[in-house]
């Protein structure tokens, strides 16, 4: 029987594979809510700020991916907290990311319930993606990782498909009026909150450090991705405003999606379905690559970094996965308060945890350091 090789690391990947990464998790799910949220042409604004601190919160990160602690990976996080803390934070982390795995999946599957599939029961939906993310996660860290760039591939080109919506007569000028607020309420800073919580995403290469190439460049590849996230959010929230208008905006819960369904083709008569089915390559991207830091985080629980990976663990942790998002879809999910509920917590969460990961993580480096010297 072949070795089951979940963690190999026989050579790390270059900043390149970096930037598909925290592009694609940046652009993951919570885009598509949100022209939604922003409703506002000056919001145009919010993302441009948004994209400023999310640049210097890169660079925070970055100094951090610099560090000797970080070049240690396992190693170096027990040097910096202790062996308790590690495996308490590594709790905390794996909770988060049940979280956010469950919420972005049940959010995936309301859309292919919606324009694909109405009739299908939803539970098997889930079964058949979580079943290819576990396969793509079963070949390992290293080939899960190169698989984003087939994904970055197949998914970047369809942002060109929004450039009939900035041409007249859909788009007219007076629809990015007023620029300027006139006035500021709860729900722009909740909009806010969503564009923050939308970059999201480069902290989580605190979890692929044995596999990613510490270097000097790797402050210039986020710093593109984010650039490039934020090009794109300008140019789908702009195409949303010329397409909707501000006052109709709010009408639709998924006004990209009906955008697309609006644009003729010779050859398919609902872009649409196509569109959704690609974007279900960035899903099982994510889910693969979370799978895995759960496993890694239950092994870290569990102390059993110095063994191998077992199939048996692997699997009962995918089953474990796809029992959790059943629940929460047919017990909490379907009712649409408790849905609310659970997308303003990933939403509150992803803002939270992005801000205080490369934070924590570089101040209490200088403060080692400090201690050391």
């Amino acid at each position: 029987m072949t070795t089951f090789s979940l963690f190999d690391k026989p050579s790390k990947f270059d900043g390149i594979y970096a930037f598909f990464i925290v592009n694609r998790l940046q652009m993951l799910s919570l885009f598509l809510l949100m022209p939604n949220y922003l409703l506002h042409p000056f919001m145009i604004w919010g993302i441009v700020a948004m994209a400023f601190f999310s640049h210097l919160n890169i660079r925070l990160l970055c100094k951090w991916l610099e560090s000797n602690y970080a070049k240690k990976g396992y190693q170096g996080f027990v040097e910096l907290f202790g062996v308790r803390m590690v495996r308490l934070l590594t709790f905390i982390g794996l909770i988060l990311i049940l979280i956010k795995i469950t919420v972005i999946t049940l959010g995936y599957l309301e859309v292919i319930h919606d324009f694909i599939f109405p009739s299908m029961n939803s539970n098997w939906i889930i079964f058949f993606i979580l079943l290819t993310s576990s396969y793509v996660a079963s070949l390992g860290m290293k080939n899960t990782i190169r698989f984003v760039v087939i994904v970055f591939l197949y998914v970047f080109w369809m942002i060109f498909l929004h450039f009939p919506f900035f041409i007249p007569p859909i788009a007219a000028l007076h629809d990015l009026y007023p620029l300027i607020p006139t006035s500021w309420t709860t729900a722009s800073w909740k909009g806010l909150l969503l564009i923050w919580a939308s970059f999201s995403g480069p902290e989580y290469l605190i979890c692929l450090i044995p596999w990613i190439k510490p270097q000097q460049k790797m402050r210039k590849y986020l710093s593109y991705a984010n650039a490039l996230s934020t090009l794109e959010y300008l140019l789908l929230f702009i195409a949303s405003l010329f397409f909707f208008g501000s006052n109709y905006l709010s009408k639709t819960k998924y006004p990209i999606i009906h955008m697309i369904r609006y644009l003729q083709s010779p050859l398919f008569e609902r872009p649409d379905i196509i569109l959704i089915s690609l974007h279900m390559f960035v899903l099982v991207f994510a889910i693969s690559i979370f799978l895995l830091c759960i496993y890694g985080a239950i092994r870290i629980i569990l102390k059993k970094t110095s063994t191998q990976p077992s199939r048996m663990g692997f699997a009962v942790t995918c089953i474990m996965l796809f029992l959790c998002v059943v629940i929460v879809n047919n017990w909490v999910w379907s009712i649409e308060t408790q849905q609310n509920i659970l997308l303003n917590i990933q939403i509150w969460l992803s803002g939270i945890t992005y801000f205080i990961v490369p934070t924590f993580l570089l101040l209490l480096t200088k403060l080692k350091g400090r201690v050391k010297a």
